[in-house]
C-alpha cells in the first residue's frame, strides 16, 4: 500500500493517491487529470475508484474528466444528487483497492453528503482517515455552504458536532488524518501550516475535539467570526454537483497566443478583463491600461475567485513566458474556464507595436514614513482580523475580499497610500482601484511587514493572530 498526498498550496489543497496490488484511488482530485493518470501508469496501476468527501466549494474537482479518461467510478456518500453518474454510497460501505479496504463514514455537517473516508489496510487495521472538510488540522469545516437546503448552519453545526463524536472521535489515536484543506484555505478559520497529523493529538489539539465541549457551545465556536464566504463558492458547488466542460478543451480554447492587434480587437470586442499575471513589481512598473493584477505568484486562484465575479466572464492573459498554461489550468480549478488567449511576447510585444502603457506609483515603507502627513489616507487591505491585530494609527481598514462592495466609500478625488501585509495584494488592491478610475494611489512595496520597522505609531497589538505572508 501506498498514500500520495497531493499538495496545492495555491488552493491550500490536498488530493490524495492511493495505490495497492495494481489498483488505484484518487481522492479529492483537482480539474487538471494528467498528475493522477501519469502516476497510475507509473505505478502500473489500474485507477478503480474517485472518492469524492463532498461537494467542493473552493475549487471544481476533477472527477468527471478522470472518470471519463480511466473508466473510473465516481463515489460520493449519502445526499449527493448529480446531474451524472455516481456510484452513491451508504454510511458504512466499504470498497476494495488491492489489498486495503476503504470504508464510507458519512460525516454530515459541513454539508449534508459530507463523508470521512476510512482506510483499513491488509490486516484488518484502521490506518488513516481522509477526513475532507469535516475535520482540519486544529479546526474543522464551516457550516454554512450547504447548496439550497432547508437547513441553517446552526443546524448543520450540530450535525458536525455529532458527526464528529460519533464517527471520528472514537478512532485510535494512531490513526493518520488526511484532510483536505491546511492554512490559506477559507473552508474553516484557524486551519494548521501541517497537513498530516495523528487523530490523538488533534483530540489533544484540537478545540472542536475538546471532550467536554457541548454541542450549543461547540454550534458558538464554530460559528463565531466565519466571515462571508467567498462569491465563487456557491458556484463552484455547483459545477461540482451538475458538472462542467472538460478541462482538455478549457486548455485548448485559452492558452492561445495572440499578437497585440488580435489581443486589443479581442478585449474590444468580447469586453474581456485584461489580468495580468506577472510578478507585482513588475505590474507597478509597466502594464497595459485597466488591467487587474493577480500574480501566479500569490494566492492567485482564491483571489480571482474572490474579485473576479462572473464565471464565464471572457478573459485575456498577461503572463510571463510559458507560463500561459499554468494560468489557464489555475484559472480553471476555481471554475473560470473563459480565457481566449495570452498576449503572445508580453508587454515587449505591446510596446513594439507602439501602443501605450501604464504604471502605479509604489514607494518603500521608509520612504512612505519621510513624506506622511497626518492628513494622508491610508488603505489597509489586510483581513479585518489582521488589521485588528496591529495597525498603522489613522489607517482605514478596506479589506481586499470586499473591496468591490466597499468602494464606494472612498473618494475619487483623494490620494490614497495602499498596503497589506506583504505587497502582493495591496497591489492587486490598486490596480483594480485605477481601472475603475482612482488614479491618485501609491502603493507602499514591503506592507506592514516592512512598516513596523518604521517609527510610525502602530496599536497595540491586541493579540497573537498569525499574520498573513503576502
Amino acid at each position: 500500500m501506498n498514500i500520495e498526498q497531493i499538495y496545492t498550496g495555491c488552493l491550500a489543497q490536498g488530493a490524495y493517491f492511493i495505490v495497492s496490488e495494481g489498483e488505484a484511488a484518487i481522492i479529492d482530485p483537482l480539474r487538471e487529470t494528467k498528475p493522477y493518470v501519469e502516476r497510475a501508469e507509473k505505478e502500473g496501476a489500474t485507477i478503480k475508484y474517485i472518492f469524492e468527501t463532498h461537494f467542493h466549494a473552493d475549487f471544481v474537482s476533477g472527477h468527471l474528466d478522470l472518470a471519463k479518461k480511466t473508466g473510473a467510478t465516481i463515489v460520493f456518500g449519502p445526499n449527493a444528487e448529480t446531474g451524472y453518474d455516481i456510484h452513491q454510497a451508504y454510511d458504512g460501505e466499504t470498497f476494495k483497492v488491492g489489498k486495503v479496504t476503504i470504508k464510507v463514514l458519512h460525516t454530515p455537517g459541513h454539508t449534508p453528503e459530507s463523508v470521512t473516508y476510512l482506510l483499513i489496510d491488509e490486516n484488518g487495521k484502521n490506518h488513516a482517515i481522509f477526513t475532507g472538510d469535516t475535520l482540519f488540522l486544529g479546526d474543522v469545516g464551516r457550516p454554512d455552504l450547504a447548496i439550497k437546503q432547508d437547513l441553517t448552519k446552526e443546524d448543520l453545526a450540530g450535525m458536525l458536532y455529532d458527526s464528529l463524536r460519533e464517527k471520528i472521535m472514537p478512532l485510535e489515536d494512531d490513526v493518520i488524518v488526511y484532510p483536505a484543506h491546511g492554512a490559506g484555505s477559507a473552508c474553516g478559520k484557524n486551519l494548521s501550516k501541517e497537513t498530516v497529523d495523528t487523530l490523538g493529538n488533534q483530540k489533544k489539539t484540537n478545540y472542536a475535539l475538546r471532550p467536554d465541549l457541548s454541542k450549543s457551545a461547540f454550534i458558538r465556536e464554530v460559528l463565531d467570526g466565519i466571515l462571508p464566504p467567498p462569491q465563487y463558492f456557491a458556484k463552484n458547488a455547483q459545477l461540482n454537483k451538475e458538472g462542467y466542460t472538460d478541462f482538455d478543451t478549457i486548455l485548448q480554447r485559452g492558452n492561445i497566443p495572440l499578437d497585440a492587434e488580435e489581443f486589443e480587437a479581442l478585449a474590444n470586442h468580447e469586453g474581456a478583463l485584461v489580468l495580468d499575471v506577472r510578478p507585482q513589481q513588475d505590474f507597478v512598473k509597466e502594464h497595459i491600461p485597466n488591467s487587474i493584477f493577480i500574480g501566479l505568484n500569490g494566492s492567485f486562484a482564491p483571489w480571482v475567485g474572490a474579485l473576479i465575479k462572473d464565471l464565464k466572464q471572457p478573459i485575456l492573459l498577461i503572463a510571463p513566458e510559458g507560463k500561459s498554461a499554468e494560468a489557464v489550468t489555475r484559472l480553471s480549478r476555481v471554475g473560470y474556464d473563459n480565457t481566449l488567449g495570452y498576449l503572445n511576447g508580453g508587454l515587449t510585444a505591446w510596446k513594439d507595436s507602439g501602443r501605450e502603457t501604464a504604471s502605479i506609483r509604489s514607494i518603500a515603507a521608509k520612504d512612505f514614513e519621510e513624506e506622511y502627513l497626518a492628513e494622508h489616507k491610508v488603505l489597509d487591505v489586510r483581513k479585518p482580523g489582521e488589521f485588528s491585530a496591529e495597525h498603522l494609527e489613522k489607517a482605514i481598514s478596506f479589506p481586499l475580499d470586499f473591496l468591490n462592495e466597499e468602494m464606494e466609500k472612498i473618494d475619487l478625488k483623494e490620494h490614497y497610500y495602499i498596503h497589506c501585509a506583504g505587497g502582493y495584494r495591496s497591489v492587486i488592491a490598486a490596480s483594480i482601484l485605477k481601472a475603475r478610475g482612482f488614479n491618485k494611489l501609491t502603493d507602499i512595496a514591503g506592507g506592514y511587514k516592512d512598516l513596523k520597522e518604521t517609527n510610525l505609531k502602530r496599536t497595540d497589538k491586541v493579540c497573537a493572530s498569525e499574520q498573513s505572508r503576502i
